[in-house]
């Protein structure tokens, strides 16, 4: 059976909280699950204790019997101190979008043009 520790969304809409749980990779995000190991409120802020809370113990067990973290919850357990930094590659997150690329060649173009302009006016005087 492939486990995985996940979190299992809760809340009313646009107030989400999730429970952290350890569950079978074929049940569904918000169905059935084995055991409960924590929760995770993102409304509070992100210094707040209360913000995360889990139960180390049973995350040790659940990862020593085989258990893959998801990303995210990987992310919470790697700010615990519980499992070793990942090195992630993105290399496309800081590059803008089509459209801002756009306006930017734009932008560019007009600036190049600008600098053109008085240049030929001193030359014909």
């Amino acid at each position: 059976m492939a486990m995985k520790i996940r979190l299992a969304r809760g809340g009313s809409k646009k107030r989400p909280h999730y429970a952290i749980v350890a569950a079978d990779s074929r049940m569904p995000r918000d169905g059935r699950f084995i055991e409960k190991l924590g929760t995770y409120n993102p409304m509070l802020p992100k210094d707040s204790e209360d913000r995360v809370k889990m139960d180390i113990e049973r995350v040790k067990y659940w990862l020593g019997e085989g258990a893959q973290p998801t990303d995210r919850v990987s992310r919470m357990l790697e700010a615990a101190g519980e499992l070793p930094k990942k090195d992630r590659s993105n290399p496309k997150k800081g590059t803008p979008g089509k459209a801002a690329q756009a306006r930017a060649e734009e932008k560019a173009k007009a600036a190049e043009e600008a600098a053109n302009a008085p240049a030929e006016d001193a030359a014909e005087e």
